[in-house]
């Protein structure tokens, strides 16, 4: 047994020792990796530099040449249809503005060909629901939505539209025109009509229902007054005061739900409405940083691939030979 118990504890120690070298080999060899990498940029120091620099002329170069894009966002709340039915029909916009149709998107906008041809996108995107409590939470500008996908859910009555324009003094005309562009489509126009004559009717009828409750109430108060009177003994007796007192939590509970939708129809009256404007933007997203976060990184690479084959043109020939 305590032999057993020996050659445990010494296959234990064999193995302690190999975990040892093993992590001793590793970080010899990082360390191997990291001095080549430091002598590698060292001896190559200029090229490198000159990526780095032909890098950041190329960003400039494409700020002043592309020129500067304002973007910013509007939120809007749809009253007539779904987010998904807006967001198709604003989305025309969209291809028309990328495919420079400048026609057809001023004839949408109402506005000039000049101006049409300063906006360089209009896209709506969805609005979504992370925690499950009907406010959103992020705007789909990646386009991660799923309909299979339970842990997000998507705001029905509100969806953001991203304007992007080479002129920040655009904003308030796209906005006029986005709106009149929705305001004037023909399926859209009836059904806000038949949703503001079903407001009016069911106005209607809560009216008739707080009449006929008022005078339900009225009519219980005599009997219950009468009900009331000294009996033989002159003692007088309540029987139905608690269901007088429900039926005046009725008529205060249909008032608020008429004052309620009364709010709604005059908030919301249009097929759309702007729950946040547009910010208008001081400075252009599209600053050097904007290329060069791109353009740099890949120079640099670049160069040091080149630098490399250069380094091992001769292994690779050798074994491109080989192949």
């Amino acid at each position: 047994m305590t032999e057993i118990s020996r050659n445990d504890e010494i296959d234990l120690l064999d193995l302690f020792r190999r975990i040892g070298r093993g992590i001793s080999r590793f970080f010899n060899n990082l360390g191997k990796a990291l001095l080549y990498i430091i002598i590698f940029l060292f001896k190559n120091w200029l090229p490198l530099l000159s990526s780095v620099i032909a890098g950041i002329a190329m960003s400039y170069l494409l700020k002043y040449a592309l020129g500067p894009t304002f973007r910013s966002e509007i939120i809007l709340r749809t009253n007539v249809a779904t987010s998904d039915e807006m967001a198709e029909y604003i989305n025309r916009l969209y291809y028309w503005s990328r495919e420079k149709n400048l026609n057809a998107l001023s004839a949408a906008l109402a506005t000039d060909a000049e101006d049409a041809a300063k906006i360089k996108e209009i896209r709506a995107f969805y609005l979504i629901d992370q925690n499950n409590d009907g406010i959103p939470d992020l705007t789909d500008f990646n386009r991660i939505y799923k309909p299979q996908d339970t842990t997000l859910k998507l705001i029905t009555d509100r969806l953001a539209v991203q304007v992007k324009t080479s002129d920040n003094n655009l904003f308030p005309v796209v906005k006029k025109g986005l709106l009149a562009y929705i305001n004037s489509d023909s399926l859209l126009q009836r059904r806000n009509r038949v949703r503001l004559q079903q407001y009016k009717e069911l106005f209607g009828r809560i009216d008739y229902d707080i009449i006929q409750l008022d005078s339900l109430q009225k009519v219980k108060y005599f009997e219950e007054t009468r009900n009331r009177m000294p009996a033989s003994g002159g003692q007088i007796v309540f029987l139905q005061e608690q269901k007088t007192q429900l039926l005046y939590d009725d008529i205060y509970n249909l008032y608020s739900r008429k004052q309620n939708l009364e709010s709604q129809q005059i908030i919301y009256n249009d097929i759309v409405t702007v729950i946040k404007d547009f910010t208008v933007p001081e400075k252009p997203v599209t600053r050097m940083l904007y290329y060069g976060i791109f353009i740099i990184p890949g120079f640099f690479i670049v160069t040091i691939i080149l630098l490399l084959l250069k380094r091992f043109s001769n292994s690779v020939r050798d074994y491109y030979n080989k192949v």
